[in-house]
């Protein structure tokens, strides 16, 4: 049971003004500051120094597949649906060099991608039976709650049980229904709309990944269904070397978040990849992509997309901590998120629980670390974190059989001797 307040914090949370204040949790749950204090309560003085937003989450990612470097195709060609990536990436030197780790390895890699990224909340496009034991081992949140297609085609994996059984559950639930859709340029993935339509599943149910090949007719039926949209610029512009229409999807109301896809052809993490949708924005149109907008497409619409913006996705009372507070380094607070990287976390909360953090947040925790916690070293800063990803690091150095750089661990691990775990408190 937590209770601490972060106090004069910049508060930066949707469809609210910012300002310098403070922020209550209790429990698994934000609280009102001013109720929430007592002898027992933990105050950390941020001093106004800090940038508090709510955790980030990222739409879309493939978390067996967060394994580098990326595999795309030859140089100066470009793919014309997922599929022939598909049949190099399994012929390639990466997936030959992942195969020799074990599918928890892989998991519990994706869960620092996104932990060192600012993410609590991701969805693992994967079906539930190939994922529903490992999620829960995770130190972030990978949502269980959720129906889905590979694709809405022939050609698809075959993944759960047909879009419409897996949409009906979906409604029935009010969960998110999640497919990639039109990623790619053949007749039928060109088509991916009209066959949702013809299914009468498109709604507000559904989280369409990719739609790299949208017409403006099918942007303003999916803006009508109250539909969602997953924007994967890396992963879209390396494969395809196009995107979505993100412009006209804005000006038309789609609610449209950001996901990463896998790093076996996306960004190294969500931080990287606002950076690089924000100037491939400019580079299409002419014209920035607000900050605000991009902090908006990372938390309540992502929130809203996942049917959890009732939980998640701002700092409200009564919705989980789920924190992420940053070095405040621009004095708008919006552009100081979108300029970000994994050395600005100073603090990352799980529903109230610190996972990552600088030791001055120890207090939290009465001034010790935790068991099942460990210290790891991030630039110059000292850091502890939820599990022990520097010996996850030396693992799969060991079965891959040299010193593997992974873009998405901000550290360097040290030895075992240097980097014990705490005794519990």
């Amino acid at each position: 049971m937590f209770d601490y307040t972060l106090a004069n914090g910049v508060m930066v949370s949707p469809g609210k003004k910012t300002h310098t204040g403070d922020l209550g949790v209790k429990g698994e749950k934000i609280a009102s500051p001013g109720g929430n204090v007592d002898k027992t309560t933990v105050k950390i003085d941020l001093k106004g120094k800090s940038c508090v937003y709510p955790s980030l989450i990222n739409t879309h990612d493939h978390l067996q597949g967060n394994y580098r470097p990326p595999v795309g195709p030859k140089k100066g060609c470009f793919y014309l649906t997922w599929l022939p990536w598909d049949n190099d990436f399994k012929a390639s030197e990466t997936f030959k060099e992942r195969s020799r780790l074990a599918r928890e390895d892989l998991y519990a890699l994706s869960g620092y991608k996104c932990l060192f990224s600012g993410v609590t909340t991701v969805n693992d496009h994967f079906p539930h039976h190939f994922n529903s034991q490992i999620l829960p081992t995770l130190p972030i949140r990978a949502i269980q709650e959720y129906c889905l297609s590979h694709e809405a085609s022939s050609y698809d994996l075959k993944w759960g049980d047909g879009i419409e059984i897996e949409h009906e559950r979906a409604v029935k639930n009010k969960w998110p229904f999640i497919t990639h859709l039109d990623e790619g340029f053949d007749d039928e993935a060109m088509r991916g709309v009209e066959t949702l339509e013809n299914a009468k599943i498109l709604d507000s149910h559904c989280l369409l990944v990719h739609c790299i090949a949208f017409s403006d007719e099918d942007i303003r039926k999916v803006a009508k269904a109250g539909a969602s949209v997953s924007w994967c610029g890396f992963s879209n512009m390396f494969m395809f070397n196009v995107t979505s229409k993100v412009r006209k999807m804005i000006k038309a109301g789609v609610n449209l978040t950001i996901g990463t896809d896998s790093s076996a052809t996306g960004s190294a993490n969500l931080l990287d990849e606002i950076k690089f949708d924000r100037e491939l924005y400019r580079k299409l149109y002419g014209e920035d992509l607000p900050a605000k907008k991009i902090f908006e497409m990372i938390t309540i619409n992502a929130a809203k997309a996942f049917w959890m913006q009732d939980r998640i996705g701002s700092l409200e009372e009564g919705k989980l901590g789920d924190i992420l507070v940053l070095k405040a380094k621009n004095d708008d607070p919006y552009e100081n998120l979108v300029s970000s990287g994994m050395q600005d976390i100073e603090l990352l909360t799980l529903a109230g629980r610190p996972v990552y953090g600088e030791i001055r947040f120890l207090d939290i925790f009465g001034g010790k670390l935790p068991s099942g916690y460990t210290q790891i070293k991030t630039g110059k800063k000292e850091m502890f974190v939820k599990g022990d990803p520097a010996g996850l690091y030396r693992e799969i150095r060991r079965k891959i059989g040299f010193g593997k750089k992974l873009d998405y661990l901000p550290f360097e691990p040290a030895e075992p001797q240097e980097n014990a775990a705490g005794e519990g408190n």
